[in-house]
């Protein structure tokens, strides 16, 4: 991907395990890349382990994922699926990650499918690396049950805050509404963001000061991007405690670069609300 490690959803197992061979490939043997930057490539990996249950699969994955700064989008252990996502950088939008576990005869399989969006691209040694990397930590047995213990419970590691311009965050989350709303707030709370533009109004809300940037309207804008969605997200800080004094000195227009943390989401009104904005150093 550019500028991006990688991320894997999968795809089904007789895509990779056409035939019975008598030794298993290895995840790198069996490693497949299909499509192109244009259209958007597509990247699977599978591992086969013996002892291995689905949801201990899974479980293991978490913490393998999360651990690496993967998304967790949905967890469902118990069916042996989860999905996961490449985090979303300033210059490139997030993409999906399947994973699927089964197990048949005793033996667990697992695959992972990376569906990269139009535009982007990453070398396949590279992806192959990333993918197989992850899989092939996978264990089974007494030992792959404690690491599903272990990991059933892993959040994502906290990176540092995103650098974007407010225009650029709300096309990227009004695109995302677009394809998917459900999936906006999973994928954006808790994450902090450095926004920079200008200020569209101050105003007090309770305690708080509430500062909106300025994004104009898809129509109003002189350069438009290819496929944007045709509505703009409003991009809201509420500023965190004891910064009074900063907040009423601003006034509409004003450059402004705060840091922040997205708390919620209104696929409806079209707002991205931020809580505890500082300034940016």
């Amino acid at each position: 991907m550019t500028a991006l490690r990688l991320a894997a959803a999968f795809a089904p197992v007789a895509l990779l395990l056409t035939a019975t061979p008598v030794r298993a490939a290895t995840c790198e043997e069996a490693f497949v890349k299909k499509g192109n930057a244009i259209t958007g490539l597509r990247f699977t990996a599978a591992v086969t382990v013996a002892d291995l249950p689905p949801a201990v699969a899974i479980g293991q994955m978490r913490g393998i994922a999360a651990g690496k700064g993967y998304d967790i989008m949905a967890d469902e252990a118990e069916f042996g699926s989860m999905l996961i996502e490449q985090p979303m950088t300033g210059g490139a939008r997030a993409f999906p990650i399947q994973i699927t576990a089964t197990q048949t005869g005793g033996i667990g399989t697992v695959v992972m499918e990376a569906k990269l969006r139009a535009g982007q691209s990453t070398k396949t040694e590279l992806a192959m690396a990333e993918m197989c990397g992850m899989l092939n930590a996978i264990k089974g047995g007494k030992a792959g049950a404690a690491a599903a213990k272990k990991g059933a419970t892993a959040t994502t590691v906290a990176a540092a805050p995103v650098k974007i311009s407010a225009l650029g965050l709300s096309q990227q989350v009004s695109k995302d509404t677009e394809r998917n709303a459900a999936g906006v707030l999973t994928r954006y709370k808790g994450k902090q963001f450095t926004v920079d533009g200008t200020v569209a109004y101050v105003t007090k809300d309770g305690n708080a000061f509430r500062i909106g940037y300025k994004v104009p309207n898809p129509w109003e804008q002189a350069i438009r991007l290819p496929n944007q969605a045709p509505f703009k997200t409003d991009i809201v800080c509420y500023m965190a405690p004891g910064q009074a004094a900063y907040s009423l000195q601003l006034k509409p227009d004003k450059a402004i670069k705060l840091t922040g943390t997205v708390e919620d989401f209104d696929e409806y009104k079209h707002v991205l609300w931020l809580k505890d904005c500082r300034p940016a150093q």
